[in-house]
C-alpha cells in the first residue's frame, strides 16, 4: 500500500534557541577549500535544541544515555492524544488527556498534540515560557500506560517560566525518564496526520555518553 511521509520536525537554524535552562544559540561555522566549491560545516548547539530525544541521563546521574536507547523504542505504532483544548499557559492535565485519548495500547508511542509548536516555535523565549504545560499527575497518567516513548509539540515543564528553577523542578521529566520512558520534544505539523493511530519514526544521532540527541520525527499514513 502506498504511503505518505509527513515531516513532524521543527527546523533548526541560527535563530533557534535551546530551552531557558541553557539558552544556547545555534552556531554554524563553514569551512571552504578551493579552487572549486567545497564546503564542510561545523555546528555548535545544545543537544536539547529543536527536534530531539531525551534519555534518562538528562535527569538521573545513573540513567542510560541516548545511545543506549534501542531504536525500537522510538519507531513503531503511535497513538495521538488530542490536547488542543489546552491553550497558551494552560495545563495539560489528566482531564485533558482522558478527553483526548483514543485507542491507547501498551507499548505505543504516545504523541501529545496541542499545536503550540505550529503557533509559537521560533519566538524565543515565548515558545518555552508561554507554552501549555504538563502537570505531574498527567505525567504519572502517561507513565501508567507503559508507553514506548512520549512525544510533545509543546514545552511540558511549568518551571521554564521560573527565574530560579532547579533540577528538581523538572518534575515531568523526572517522572517519565525515571520510568525509563524516552521523551521526544520539538514535534510540529501534527494536524497533518489526520488519524488517531499511525506509524511513527524518531531516528536520532548515535552519540555516545550524552543525555540528548538531535532527531528527525516523521509519520507515515496511507496515501
Amino acid at each position: 500500500m502506498a504511503s505518505t511521509v509527513i515531516d513532524l520536525s521543527v527546523l533548526v537554524d541560527t535563530e533557534t534557541k535551546s530551552p531557558p535552562s541553557t539558552d544556547l544559540k545555534v552556531e554554524v561555522t563553514r569551512y571552504n577549500r578551493g579552487p572549486g566549491f567545497w564546503q564542510v560545516s561545523a555546528v555548535s548547539m545544545g543537544l536539547h535544541t529543536g527536534a530531539h530525544i531525551d534519555s534518562p541521563l538528562h535527569c538521573y546521574e545513573d540513567g542510560i544515555t541516548t545511545a543506549q536507547i534501542p531504536l525500537e523504542r522510538v519507531i513503531g505504532e503511535a497513538s495521538m492524544i488530542d490536547c488542543t483544548s489546552a491553550g497558551e499557559r494552560e495545563p495539560v492535565d489528566v482531564g485533558v488527556l482522558e478527553k483526548g485519548a483514543g485507542d491507547i495500547r501498551e507499548g505505543d508511542i504516545l504523541v501529545l498534540r496541542t499545536d503550540w509548536t505550529d503557533q509559537a516555535y521560533g519566538d524565543f523565549p515565548r515558545y518555552f515560557t508561554e507554552s501549555p504545560f504538563l502537570t505531574p499527575e498527567a505525567a504519572e497518567w502517561l507513565a501508567a500506560r507503559k508507553p514506548s516513548a512520549v512525544a510533545f509539540d509543546f514545552f511540558e515543564e511549568y518551571c521554564a517560566r521560573l527565574p530560579d528553577f532547579t533540577s528538581e523542578d523538572f518534575v515531568c521529566h523526572r517522572i517519565l525518564l525515571g520510568d525509563g520512558i524516552p521523551m521526544l520534544e520539538g514535534l510540529t505539523n501534527l494536524s497533518r496526520v489526520g488519524r488517531g493511530r499511525f506509524d511513527f519514526y524518531a531516528p536520532f544521532y548515535y552519540l555516545d555518553g550524552c543525555d540528548g540527541a538531535s532527531a528527525r520525527f516523521f509519520a507515515t499514513v496511507p496515501a
